[in-house]
């Protein structure tokens, strides 16, 4: 499991620089859980056993209701982790995780967890950084949702999935792949999926945005 692990780091933390040997004690302490399409990872309000990462495959997170009606929250993709906030603090999970595809991912349980935090410099501020990004991005989401136009929430919501669900890296033009559906943007924005189409349409006819299904290709900043 070292180089799942090392790409998972090396991924999501850029600026930390483990060494072979801490990596591979760490390793064997990662087990990689394999799960088929439709599989539950863990279950809304029940604790979670480790920090996820996704290796292949995608990992859904959905919110079910009081009413049964379930709100999916996010698609992760590799290399990206999940299941940080209800393992950290031992709450139970706010939502439940499951397979939209055969997916593999590692498990960091306590053992590993403690090893990075203890001995990987840099580990735990990395951590706190990806806390705080996190909490920053929900809590705009949330200010847009009271308070923002439908566009300035519709551009919010696209540029958060650019972040979260880069598919590949730009191509010779620059424009950078993102696998998002209309569905899953309608979602995070908290706008029908008519207006959500709408102003996909006048984003592509003024040339800001490439869509195709399943995919989105956002346009680069102009220079300056």
């Amino acid at each position: 499991m070292t180089e799942p692990l090392r790409a998972m780091l090396a991924a999501n933390f850029p600026e930390l620089q483990p060494s072979d040997a801490l990596l591979q004690r760490a390793a064997s302490l990662v087990p990689l859980r394999r799960l088929a399409r439709g599989r539950t990872l863990f279950a809304q309000g029940q604790p979670t056993a480790a920090v996820y990462a996704v290796v292949a495959g995608e990992i859904e997170t959905r919110f079910i209701g009081h009413d049964g009606q379930v709100s999916s929250l996010d698609h992760v993709s590799p290399p990206r982790i999940f299941g940080l906030a209800a393992f950290v603090t031992g709450q139970p999970s706010s939502y439940e995780a499951l397979a939209r595809a055969p997916s593999q991912v590692l498990a960091i349980g306590e053992p590993a967890y403690r090893l990075l935090m203890d001995e990987l410099p840099g580990f735990a501020r990395a951590l706190m950084r990806e806390f705080a990004l996190r909490f920053d991005s929900t809590m705009r989401l949330l200010e847009a949702a009271r308070h923002r136009s439908a566009a300035e929430r519709f551009s919010l919501a696209l540029g958060q999935l650019a972040h979260r669900r880069a598919a590949g890296d730009p191509d010779a033009e620059g424009w950078q792949p993102v696998a998002a559906t209309q569905a899953e943007l309608a979602a995070l924005a908290n706008l029908s999926r008519q207006t959500v189409n709408q102003l996909l349409r006048q984003a592509v006819a003024e040339g800001r945005l490439r869509s195709s299904y399943g995919r989105l290709w956002i346009r680069p900043a102009p220079r300056r």
